[in-house]
């Protein structure tokens, strides 16, 4: 599922040396200026995006700063796919950057992704045991890409928000479904997350996305949701 949308400026400019840049363009590598904002042009720092080489298959990869910026350096003569990261997985963004042989140039290009984060964003491989709130083994890769992410927002708050089918009272439901909430909350808190940056709520069987007349429906209203609080 691809919630993240984008629009783009990609301004590639060939530039010389300049003294003020942490990092330098080489005769082999490019340097490569990443930045990252909002629709509204605020700057989002902690924001992770990289850059997959079509050639070696090698990732590189950056995490924005309090400006909404990185650098780093990519062998010329090279194309890169660029994904960016969207809570639990990569979003691939749609569009390539070359970097052409270029010998004998000091390569600069500048980059910025415009992003809206969605506001609601389903955990595709959270497992519970049935009828209860333990977290099963399976769920540990996607909570903990949560974690890494979460880790890297410094202001966002976020709610864990349980649902469940509509097998059972409307009592137990709103019941199981806090607790596998809370159990979600206490795994990302005992991984590092500040706990006033996550808060966990119950929604029983109260808001179905699918129908609760088929397995498959069921299976999709049971499910766990982040919600953003605050951004």
């Amino acid at each position: 599922m691809r919630k993240i949308m984008f629009a783009t400026i990609a301004l590639f400019t060939f530039s010389v040396n300049a003294m003020c840049q942490q990092l330098q363009p080489t005769d082999s590598d490019a340097l490569v200026k990443v930045a990252v904002v909002s629709f509204e042009n605020k700057p989002m720092p902690g924001e992770k995006v990289s850059l997959q080489s079509l050639k070696t298959q090698k990732m590189y990869s950056g995490i924005t700063n309090a400006s909404g910026k990185f650098q780093l350096l990519l062998p010329k003569n090279c194309d890169y796919k660029i994904f960016y990261k969207e809570f639990t997985a990569n979003a691939d963004y749609k569009q390539n950057l070359s970097i052409p042989p270029a010998e004998n140039q000091m390569l600069t290009f500048n980059f910025t992704i415009r992003v809206e984060l969605p506001k609601t964003f389903t955990l595709k491989n959270v497992f519970f045991d049935s009828g209860n709130a333990t977290l099963k083994k399976e769920s540990d890769k996607e909570l903990d890409e949560l974690v890494d992410f979460m880790k890297h927002q410094p202001t966002m708050i976020i709610e864990v928000a349980g649902y469940t089918d509509n097998v059972g009272t409307d009592d137990a439901n709103m019941k199981l479904s806090q607790q596998r909430a809370e159990s979600v909350r206490n795994y990302l808190v005992s991984k590092g997350v500040s706990a006033d940056k996550v808060q966990a709520k119950g929604y029983g069987s109260s808001t179905p996305i699918a129908s609760n007349d088929t397995p498959e429906g069921k299976q999709q209203n049971r499910r766990t949701e982040i919600h953003i609080i605050k951004n």
